[in-house]
């Protein structure tokens, strides 16, 4: 009998260390593949044209998008659905951590009322994994400014403008279905973080990512977008 117990417990300990093992690895690997800071060398520039006519990012890409101070400095692809860019990298490639990527739904030229941007959280802040931060009041009030290039061709350079942050809930229509006229109203009402702000006029940009691996939530990072 006690035989028996030793051969039970030590398949349960083996067990349990290869799914240590396999946890430590896929944490491991989602971290190796993650854009880096690598990807910047294919960032437009608008006083050359945009990025190289060798770049392998895809024409999918519509924008590139940066949060000064912060490590949020990427392409914005937007695919024909959004599922496209939840496992598919900026190069078309296949990537767990997927892509930064402009709902389907919203102009590809940024030109609506109101658009929405979605990236995987991902740990030590890669993609929109820092977004958290901006849920600190202090926090968003020092990080306000940012660029948002649009176009391969870098055809346009907007000034954004970090002004509120929430967390809700990942079927919350207001915000995830594009409907501008309520969207000002339900920001004032629900935000958890914000600084003074004129966005009565202006188009906004909400920044949106999974508040956590088995979360409902969604932090959502909202700025204006300006000439």
């Amino acid at each position: 009998m006690n035989l028996l117990y030793g051969w039970v417990m030590l398949i349960v300990f083996l067990i349990a260390l290869i799914i240590g093992i396999w946890q430590a690895y896929d944490s491991y690997y989602m971290f190796e593949h993650t854009l880096d800071a690598s990807i910047l060398r294919y960032k437009p520039d608008p006083a050359n044209a945009g990025v190289d006519a060798d770049s392998p990012i895809t024409d999918e890409m519509v924008g590139w998008i940066t949060i000064d101070d912060t490590s949020i400095d990427y392409p914005v692809m937007q695919g024909e659905d959004n599922t496209r860019f939840l496992s598919t990298d900026p190069f078309g490639k296949y990537s767990l951590t997927g892509s930064i990527f402009l709902d389907s739904r919203c102009s590809s030229d940024f030109s609506d009322d109101y658009s929405v941007i979605y990236g995987h959280h991902m740990d030590y802040g890669k993609l929109f994994g820092s977004l958290d931060d901006f849920l600190n009041e202090q926090y968003l009030k020092n990080h306000r400014t940012g660029t948002l290039i649009v176009g391969k061709d870098a055809r346009k350079v907007y000034k954004l403008e970090v002004f509120a942050s929430m967390r809700v809930s990942s079927r919350e229509k207001i915000v995830f279905n594009m409907d501008s006229k309520r969207i000002r109203e339900f920001i004032s009402q629900n935000a958890q973080a914000a600084a003074d702000s004129d966005n009565k006029n202006k188009r906004i940009i909400a920044l949106a990512t999974c508040a956590g691996a088995n979360s409902t939530m969604k932090t959502v990072v909202f700025c204006t977008i300006s000439e």
